[in-house]
Order: structure tokens, then sequence, then C-alpha cells
């Protein structure tokens, strides 16, 4: 495997500050990989660390679109090159099966409350009906379809496509319906609402009808969204949703804007602009674990969440790849999104709500194993600005494909700017070794064990230079070492030192006695140490702790003082009771024999 392959793993993001865990993503170990190099790979920090939160959730090439049961235990996903289905079980954590079909899917929906019953509608203007088992049942439409719905209440299968006709078919009776008219050249999508059984279409002429299946009656006479696109374009209203009480409808369009409507009303309750441009792929009214309510609206980039009575954003999710559906576990924060990349994105946003139950571990791992964010400039690319780029002489690439720019500066590659700077400055390398030098001396210097002793009561501080001036004597005595120098005379220098003077009984006074006190601030020493460095109250306290144990002077004083406070007449008095609990007691003293009389 290359350097680039990197494994999918957990890694956070916190766009407004909520926390976004993305739990797929990056590359899979291949099937073909050899036992060896599996092997090799147990030492990877990244494969220690990757995460497959339901096995085999990739295609091939793409996957299209994804659909939640009604049960919540099956997700279906549908994948391009080659035209293929896969159900996942998902107390299972694993794929139940996958078919392949004859044609690429557009849309498709699941009729039951499991897997056992769904529709795809195809790219050839076929729909094709699959049971437990496979294959069911396979017919075709006059046009091409787009959409495709599933009205419960009437068992219709709706499909809208280019054309300005919304074809049944009704799958009790098993024939066609009359089609439903719109006054639009094509719609873009439908959906029904699971509430009152309403039919929501939107069009490429930037309108949503409104149809009761009960009737072949339009409703109303359309709501006015956006500007239309061109015929056959596909442009216009690109998704729409009821919510769950089936008052409201918000919808997408082509110009990556969401407004939110009540059905009483023509005029939108709100308007949210994703500030893109990209076409909106779906809109999902979501209720959070506390029974907070946001909108959940995908583009072909990124799914935000916001406020639906205030446009308020709360967080976003950002694949990194095309996206071309999304699926929301409603009172959860788990987004799956299908993208045009082999593998499906799975997002986990605590903060939405709680993981299902098919994956409640997911809570207990996420702050485990949690990455580092990742940065938001790429590490291959270094950023400089107009007057670096002239002093590195690469002012005359200003306007190739050798620099990005971006803000006050540019963008340039990093190899390149390695070489631009080692032409431009050929000792730069020479100062970045003598700092990593210096940087690991001092490093070894601060870990560096050391052994402090008590502090003498007379000149402390000349103790303290004569130590400071050995540790560099010390450092001198190692080059000369390396060098080749002859070692005699070190060996003498070892026995001069601080710690050697301290121990010498003929210097004992010195550091003892009051008198023999060195006073630095006296003329007479200046005159006779004229580049003596003249240090302050706080240098000379640092300089004493440095090399001196302070604490145990202080111990030392208050057990003096404790001392003299029991005074001389507790003493007494201890000895003459004679049993201090250490020894034994003393043998009494043999009576004087009795004087004889004359």
């Amino acid at each position: 495997m290359g350097d680039d392959d990197t494994f999918s793993g957990l890694r956070v993001s916190a766009p407004n500050g909520v926390k976004v865990y993305q739990v797929t993503g990056g590359k899979q170990v291949p099937k073909w990989l050899s036992e060896t190099n599996k092997r090799k790979l147990r030492k990877d920090a990244d494969y220690q660390r990757r995460i497959e939160l339901v096995q085999d959730l990739e295609f091939s090439t793409a996957s299209s679109r994804v659909r939640l049961s009604g049960d919540g235990n099956f997700l279906a996903v549908t994948g391009i090159h080659p035209p293929q289905v896969k159900v996942y079980d998902l107390s299972q954590l694993s794929m139940k099966f996958e078919r392949h079909l004859d044609a690429e899917v557009v849309d498709f929906d699941i009729l039951s409350d499991d897997y056992s019953k769904m529709a795809f509608l195809c790219a050839d203007r076929s729909v094709v009906f699959h049971a437990k088992f496979g294959n069911y049942y396979k017919t075709r439409f006059p046009r091409q379809g787009r959409a495709i719905a599933y009205a419960e209440h009437t068992g219709d299968l709706v499909v809208v496509g280019s054309t300005h006709e919304v074809y049944r078919l009704n799958l009790e009776q098993g024939r066609f319906l009359s089609p439903l008219e719109t006054n639009a050249t094509g719609v873009n999508c439908a959906r029904v609402s699971s509430t009152h059984g309403l039919l929501a279409c939107g069009t490429e002429n930037g309108t949503v009808e409104c149809f009761d299946l009960r009737s072949r009656e339009r409703l109303g006479g359309g709501l006015r969204v956006c500007a239309g696109g061109a015929e056959g374009s596909g442009d216009g209203v690109t998704a729409v949703r009821f919510d769950p009480s089936g008052m409201r409808l918000a919808t997408g369009d082509a110009e990556g804007k969401v407004r939110l409507y009540d059905l009483r009303s023509s005029r939108p309750l709100f308007t949210k602009d994703h500030m893109n441009g990209f076409k909106i792929v779906d809109v999902r009214w979501h209720s959070a674990s506390d029974g907070h309510k946001r909108i959940i609206s995908a583009d072909t980039r990124v799914v935000r969440a916001w406020e639906p009575d205030t446009g308020k954003a709360y967080t976003s999710v950002e694949p990194g790849d095309e996206i071309n559906d999304v699926c929301v576990w409603d009172g959860t924060g788990l987004i799956v999104t299908a993208m045009e990349t082999k593998r499906l994105g799975v997002h986990f946003v605590p903060s939405l709500g709680a993981a299902p139950s098919w994956c409640s571990f997911l809570e207990n791992i996420t702050e485990e194993m949690e990455e580092e964010a990742a940065p938001s400039i790429y590490d291959d690319y270094k950023f400089v600005t107009r007057e670096e780029l002239t002093r590195l002489g690469m002012d005359n690439l200003i306007g190739t494909n050798m620099l990005r720019a971006y803000m006050h500066g540019f963008f340039v590659d990093n190899r390149l700017y390695g070489k631009a700077k080692a032409i431009a400055e050929p000792f730069s390398y020479e100062e970045y070794k003598q700092k990593k030098v210096e940087e690991k001396l001092a490093q070894e210097l601060a870990t560096r064990i050391v052994v402090k002793r008590k502090a003498p009561k007379v000149n402390a501080a000349l103790v303290a230079r004569l130590e400071k001036g050995e540790t560099a004597a010390d450092r001198k005595r190692k080059g000369r070492k390396k060098g080749g120098a002859d070692t005699h005379e070190d060996t003498d220098d070892e026995d001069e030192g601080a710690g050697a003077i301290l121990e010498d009984d003929r210097f004992a006074r010195m550091f003892e006695d009051a008198d023999f006190e060195v006073d630095e601030d006296d003329d007479a020493y200046r005159a006779l140490h004229p580049n003596a460095p003249k240090l302050s109250k706080r240098e000379r306290e640092e300089m004493l702790e440095e090399h001196f144990d302070l604490d145990d002077d202080d111990d030392d004083d208050e057990n003096e003082g404790a001392v003299a406070e029991d005074g001389p007449g507790e003493l007494d008095d201890d000895d003459d009771d004679g049993d201090d609990g250490d020894g034994p007691e003393p043998e009494p003293e043999p009576d004087p024999e009795p004087e004889l009389e004359p």
C-alpha cells in the first residue's frame, strides 16, 4: 500500500462549536491483500484506530440512493457500475444480500416495513419490483422517470419525470390509473404526506403542485417557489418534504435555497440560503432526543442543520465528496450520505440525539478514539506573502499554476518552496542544525538530576558561583576529550571544585564564621574585582535556589526554635523520671550497711 493510503478512523470536527464525528471514511484494506502485508498493518496506528460501523458499506464505484426501512432494522443502498442494490441488517452490522439490476437505479422506495417489498425506478424507463426472494415483476413507463413515491393509504405508486404528467400504478388493483396533469414541462421530485395523504410535486418550472390522490384535480393554483429552469434541465424545485404534522412543507431548489411554507399561505415562513449555489438534494424535518426540532438540508457538498424559526445555523457536515442522497435517523444523531465515492459517509452528531439502538456502542468509543481535528490548510502547501516571494526570487511565478492566490498571499508547493529557499538562503540549513543542537543540549540539561546540598551559613553565593563555573569547566573538559587532548590535567581539575572546598577542614570557618563573610557590595571588593557581575537581590535568590535546597534550612531553623522554647527545665524533669521508654529500668541501689556502736 502506498504512503498516501489512509484507513477509516474516527475523525472529529467542530463546526459552530458542535462536535461531528466521521465514523467511516478513508481507505479500507483490500480483500486481495496478502497475509504478510496484513500482518505488517498491525503496527500501523491508523489501521489500529479504524472503525467499520457496518461491514461492506461500500460499492465498486459510487452510491446513488439510500433508504431506511420502516422498522429501522434494514438499510437499502443502490450503487452504479455495475447497477446493484445492497441491503444491510443493522442488528447484525453486516450485509444481508446484494442483487444486480439490468439498468442504473434513478430512485427507489421501500414499500413494506422491512426489506420484503421494494420498487426500483431505473434509467431504462422501467420499474422493477423485488420481493424477499428476488426479482418479482418489471414494467415500463412511457417517459423517463426522475423520482418515485408510494402512497400507503391508496396503494398508488407515483412516478414523475420529464413530462407534465404524473403516472400512477395502483399496486392493489394491479393496473395503471389515469395520470395527473400539471402545468409544468417536467417534474423533478414527489413526496406523499403520511398524515393526510397529499402528494406534493416539485416541478422544473419552479412551482410546487399538490394533489389529493382520491381525485384527479389539482389543489389550488400551485405554489410559486423559485424561478424555473429550461425545459429538460432538471432545475427549479429539486426537493420537497412534509413535516410530521402535515401542515408545513419544506422545499429546496437548484440555487441552494430552502423555503418553509405553511400550506394555508403562499408566502414562505422562512428562506435559508446555503450560500454555495449547489442544488438541494434533500430536506428533512428532524426531532432531537430532547424534542427540539430542526431542519436538516443537504446539497451536493454539505449537510446543514439549522433552526426552522430563525434560520440560525446549528452545525454542518462536509463529507468531502459530491452528495447524491442523505438518510437521517429521526431522534438520533446518525447521518448517512450516499456519495460519488466508493464508501458511504457515516457521521454522528451526539448533540442531535443519541446513537440508534443497533449501534449504541458508538457513544462510548467516540471520546476514546477521537482524533485531533484536521487542519484547515493542506500540509503539502506553504503559505507565503508577496514580499517573501520577492525575497526568494519567485515573483516571476505569479499568474502561473505554480501559485494559488489566497487572501494576502499565495499557496506554493512545499517541495518548490524548499528548493527556492535553499538557493536564496544557503546557510539557513546550518543555522537550523545549530538551533536543533542547542535545543537538545538545553533539554538534556533540564532533565538532568541535580543533587542539591544544604546551603552553607556564610558565603552561600560564593559557593554557588564556584559550582556554576565548575559546570562550565566540565563542558570544556568534555570538548577537549573529544578533540583528543591529554586528560591528565583534567584529572587534577576534577579535584578542585566547590564540593572539595566545602569538605576541606582548612576552609571550614570560611563558610561558618560570619567574620569571613564576603561583602560583594563593599568598595574594596569592587576595586579588587572590577569585572565581577553585580546581581540583584532576585537574581541572587534564584542562583541560590538553583544550587542549594533552601527548604531544609527553614526546617532546621524551625526545629532549633522549638528546642529553645521547650527550655532546660522540662528536659531536667524528664531526666529525673528516669524512664524514657527506650531502655530497661535501672537497678535499685543497695541499702547502706548499718554502723556498729562501740
